[in-house]
């Protein structure tokens, strides 16, 4: 077998020369695969262990626990969801004497060298299988410290998201850890681990942050239970929902009111009390659920409110609006407010963003101490199975996403399938319509839940890919959100972004491996992005940058000899690497082919931007493989057939052809064809499944990291998008073709 596929499971085999069935059949299986899953929204607790801005869990005991003598012990509990096994580099910073246990098996103990090293960074490989893990870190107290920092390596792309243990908080997001013990409770010899699926009392501890309210907390009124009495006054709203019979008419509401209040039922105002007092109404009722609002205002007697429905004699039990994991409660709450302030009801029932409060932002929040309503991002928490279609990608920021929605655009554009463009425009939507709301997740709890790349932009990796698809979306009448992010991310890139003296981008990423390098990817990580800001804004300095980033790359990276791109130019050793890693020049040839798309005729580096795509051009056609398809290093016919490079060639030299830059009689509509055929006969099988495509990489001097350390992954979301680009491209290079022969005939 040449290739991954066997011939008769092939696309090809079934489907033939029927381009329009072969994108169909990718587009489909990714769509079937990845379902549109919502954010997971969870009940939270402020006054338990936050991130801070890496990613890792403070887990500092010395301030939090106070009361803790030397020699004192500390447990933290959580739990860890993965789809599939899984291994990742987790990160271990010691402040003190600790022990990390996963699944009960003792992963790491500090050396007395730990603990004394204040700038001790240790990584941690951790598996985890599938289902739930169990992390369980203990924590003694010295004159050193007290505790540690702990998370995943990269947290903002590898997301390790701990969730509560034990029945009493099933759902809820954050760890547990315990009060100071004397001795050492868990891991000795005979000493059993608390079971997280029973209740906390099993264990025979006490577990924090509380989520209880004390006796005299539960006497007080809902709203200032939780918020307190204002010394202003406010306005706070409580949100549920309702479930009418069919057979009922009325609706009878009753219950009191500490101050006035209104309550809406929907859109409509059905109850309006002026003071504080009991009340009661009986209103015509539409069967099916109904939502409900309370908005109450705070008084000398208090503030909140009490709520029943009925309707025919019988009790009507209230739910929660949204599922929100971890609340036991049927409403949720938001305040302080402005009592000036006026929103519909509409308005106010929205999880989208924070809103304006008494004293800065608020969000919704659920009937317990200092928890919250917070949305997660966790669709395929620390999983590879999203590969073969374990967990879904819908609703994540980041970069093979972003070309994944701009195949999903262009190839709905080009089969007229207005689901795919829904699916594609609602996945991209999904991330802008929570910005507002991540940008203040960050600054509020230290790491944000969702949008995790796009609040912590730090390289081109992190914005300009899903940004560009983004930019797509909204030149075709995408939402107004789209343009504010582009404007942050433009910002990033044109004044933030670091350079070379000569102006070139490249990663400076201190204290990294891959410190003070420039990457052929990032020409593809900037200059889509830049392209289309440039349309969107009206002003050429976006295209112009990247106009000038390409042919700065050029003098850096270019091979001149073979015609093709280093990956990398290492600044630390003064030279480029030399190799020419297939992706790594898939990225330039279909960035430049963007750039000379859009690029005015008349631009003053038009004629070498051609020369380049010209020279490029040759010297990989000459490299493409008897199956049609290019190898993972262009020049080493000994390492393996990649599908992804090959896809973004066939994209390239189909554009080419088409608009004129490259000669309709030399090799390149046919390299175009005979790598789609590859594509289709070796990579493609009858059920969508995309094989052959490279993993992640990071970069070496040395081919056989490229060949031999850097593997194909099933369905890798870096080469599906660009299959579908490249069916497109073949359609309508066929269609140039075809019309140019009839013309000639």
């Amino acid at each position: 077998m040449i290739g991954y596929v066997e011939e008769r499971e092939s696309a090809r085999y079934w489907f033939g020369n029927e381009d329009e069935r072969i994108l169909e059949l990718v587009a489909g299986r990714y769509m079937g695969a990845n379902p549109p899953v919502p954010f997971a929204l969870r009940a939270f607790s402020k006054a338990g262990i936050l991130q801070n801005r890496d990613g890792l869990y403070d887990l500092d005991f010395s301030e939090r626990l106070p009361q803790a003598e030397e020699g004192d012990y500390v447990y933290a509990f959580g739990l860890v969801w993965s789809e599939g096994e899984r291994s990742i580099d987790g990160v271990m910073e010691v402040l003190g004497p600790v022990r990390l246990f996963v699944n009960e098996k003792l992963e790491y103990r500090s050396t007395v060298v730990d603990e004394l090293d204040p700038n001790a960074r240790i990584k941690v490989p951790l598996t985890f299988g599938y289902g739930w893990n169990s992390l369980l870190i203990e924590a003694r107290k010295t004159a050193s410290g007290f505790g540690c920092r702990f998370g995943a390596d990269e947290a903002k792309v590898r997301i390790m998201q701990v969730l509560a243990p034990f029945a009493d908080r099933k759902g809820s997001a954050g760890w547990v850890y315990s009060e100071p013990v004397k001795s050492a409770d868990f891991g000795e010899a005979g000493q059993a681990f608390p079971d997280w699926r029973k209740s906390e009392a099993d264990s025979g501890r006490k577990w924090l942050p509380a989520v209880q309210w004390q006796y005299r907390e539960l006497a007080l009124p809902n709203l200032e239970r939780m918020y307190g009495r204002p010394d202003r006054t406010a306005a706070g709203y409580g949100w549920s929902s309702i479930r009418v019979p069919a057979s009922a008419a009325k609706l009878e509401l009753s219950g009191r009111s500490y101050g006035p209040a209104q309550i809406w039922l929907d859109d409509r105002m059905v109850v309006r009390v002026a003071e504080s007092g009991a009340f009661r109404a009986e209103i015509d009722v539409t069967p099916g659920v109904n939502q409900i609002l309370v908005r109450a205002v705070s008084s000398h007697d208090g503030w909140g409110f009490e709520l029943q429905a009925a309707a025919q004699g019988r009790t009507l039990p209230l739910s929660q609006p949204v599922t929100v994991h971890g609340n036991t409660s049927p409403w949720l709450y938001l305040a302080p407010l402005p009592v000036e302030a006026t929103y519909t009801p509409a308005q106010i029932r929205s999880i989208q963003s924070p809103f304006a409060g008494l004293d800065g932002f608020v969000y919704w929040t659920v009937d317990a101490p200092s928890t919250r309503v917070r949305p997660y991002y966790e669709n395929a928490m620390l999983s590879n199975k999203w590969t073969t279609g374990g967990a879904t990608n819908y609703g994540r920021w980041d970069y093979p996403l972003g070309v994944t929605m701009y195949g999903l655009l262009r190839t709905a554009q080009a089969l007229d399938r207005p689901d795919m463009e829904k699916y594609a425009l609602s996945h991209i939507e999904s991330c802008a319509q929570m910005y507002e709301y991540s940008l203040w997740d960050l600054e509020e709890y230290g790491f944000p839940a969702i949008n995790h790349q796009l609040v912590l932009i730090k390289m081109l990796d992190n914005c300009g890919s899903f940004g560009s698809a983004m930019l797509e979306a909204y030149l075709s009448g995408g939402q107004p959100e789209f343009r504010k992010i582009a404007d942050t991310i433009a910002d990033f890139m044109l004044t933030q972004l670091e350079r070379r003296e000569d102006g070139a981008f490249y990663r400076l990423c201190e204290g990294e491996y891959s410190a003070n390098t420039m990457w052929a990817d990032d020409l593809y990580m900037s200059g889509p992005f830049l392209i289309r800001y440039s349309q969107a804004t009206g002003d050429p300095a976006a295209i112009n940058e990247a106009a000038r980033q390409f042919l700065l790359y050029r003098r850096y990276l270019l091979m001149e000899d073979q015609g093709v791109m280093s990956h990398v130019y290492d600044f630390k050793y003064g030279k480029p690497t030399r190799i020419p890693w297939g992706r790594g020049n898939g990225w330039v040839l279909f960035s430049l082919s963007e750039l000379l798309e859009r690029l005015p005729e008349d631009h003053k580096d038009r004629e070498d931007l051609l020369a380049m795509f010209r020279e490029l051009s040759a010297g990989i056609a000459a490299l493409q493989s008897d199956s049609g398809l290019w190898h993972q290093v262009l020049n080493r016919p000994d390492a393996y057939l990649e599908a992804s490079c090959t896809a973004m060639f066939v994209y390239a030299f189909s554009r080419g052809v088409r608009m004129g830059w490259l000669d309709r009689t030399g090799p390149y509509a046919e390299a175009a064809m005979k790598g789609w055929e590859g594509l289709a006969r070796h990579a493609i099988d009858l059920q969508g499944n995309v094989h052959g495509v490279c993993s992640g990489s990071r970069y070496s001097y040395s081919p056989y990291y490229y060949m031999d350390d850097l593997r194909t992954v099933l369905n890798d979301n870096h080469g599906i998008g660009i299959v579908m680009l490249a069916g497109v491209e073949i359609m309508q290079l066929k269609a140039a073709l075809m019309r140019s022969a009839d013309e000639r005939s």
